[in-house]
């Protein structure tokens, strides 16, 4: 469906109406805290604020992922954020991040706390904190940064542009869907080319650029985001789909994928995770519904 009549921009833009879509009542151009909040604190050196968004999925699954390699000092709380009733919003989650996204974290395994937010930033402390998951020869780990930063500017492509307009937004524009399923299907090639000549992102190794990368693009393909697997003909990437299977597999991403996750059979829900022994509850769960 095409628009009726032409827009046409005023010489400046106010905020005088809502924005529309499925998240009209958190949007508005403004920054800072709505309202008083403090966060919780757990008794594990990390404490994670967070939803089980493909953005919050790239830190639980570093924070599994690490303590599956022995480090002990990634244990962690991750608390659930609820960014449909605005709760990012409140004065403690500001604090953290002043720009009012999951996920963010702040380590106090040290003296004195410090905060960590943006996605990709998180990974890459944590991989710098415990000398993992990010190779330390030059070449390996050049690839590794880039595929990660690769990530972080691709992303809002798929998210914020094909999934706004093709799965939110109030009214279907014929333009802006065909612009953004263009570059999503470019970007998938980007994807595919790339794991045609190399096992994973960085390399013969996994690293921080898989983590950073299969929550959006290995979701899109295996058809868990935006129910546009068959629009977006994803069975033409084989390539991608055999690294998104490889991924998905490993139990640390399973693990992690469930981690403040509200969406989805409530056996794969973990809403807060304070122990890896929460982790076997819901197990035994599953195995108690049949699930």
């Amino acid at each position: 469906m095409t628009q009726s009549t032409e827009y046409v921009p005023p010489k400046v833009w106010t905020w005088n109406k809502s924005s529309g879509g499925r998240f009209a009542n958190i949007n508005r151009p403004i920054a800072g805290a709505t309202h008083e909040k403090a966060l919780p604190i757990g008794r594990h050196p990390l404490q994670l604020y967070s939803l089980g968004t493909p953005n919050g999925i790239k830190v639980t699954v570093m924070l599994e992922e690490l303590l599956a390699l022995g480090h002990r000092g990634a244990e962690y709380d991750a608390w659930l954020i609820n960014i449909g009733e605005g709760e990012q919003f409140g004065s403690g989650f500001v604090a953290v991040n002043p720009n009012s996204k999951i996920p963010a974290l702040m380590d106090r395994s040290g003296p004195t706390p410090i905060r960590v937010f943006e996605s990709g930033a998180i990974l890459l402390y944590l991989a710098e904190k415990f000398r993992a998951l990010l190779p330390t020869d030059p070449g390996p780990r050049a690839e590794t940064l880039s595929w990660l930063f690769w990530q972080m500017g691709a992303a809002p492509y798929l998210g914020g542009g094909f999934g706004h307009f093709y799965a939110y937004a109030p009214v279907k524009i014929e333009y802006a869907i065909d612009r953004y399923a263009m570059e999503v299907k470019r970007q998938l090639d980007v994807l595919d080319r790339r794991l045609q000549e190399s096992e994973y992102l960085g390399g013969r190794d996994y690293t921080i650029a898989d983590i950073a990368v299969w929550p959006w693009y290995g979701g899109l393909v295996k058809g868990w985001a935006y129910d546009a697997a068959e629009f977006l003909a994803v069975h033409e990437y084989k390539n991608v789909q055999r690294w998104a299977d490889a991924v998905g597999e490993r139990p640390a991403v399973q693990r992690g994928r469930m981690v403040n996750r509200v969406r989805g059979e409530p056996s794969d829900q973990l809403r807060e995770r304070h122990d890896a022994s929460d982790f076997e509850t819901k197990t035994q769960d599953k195995v108690a519904t049949g699930a």
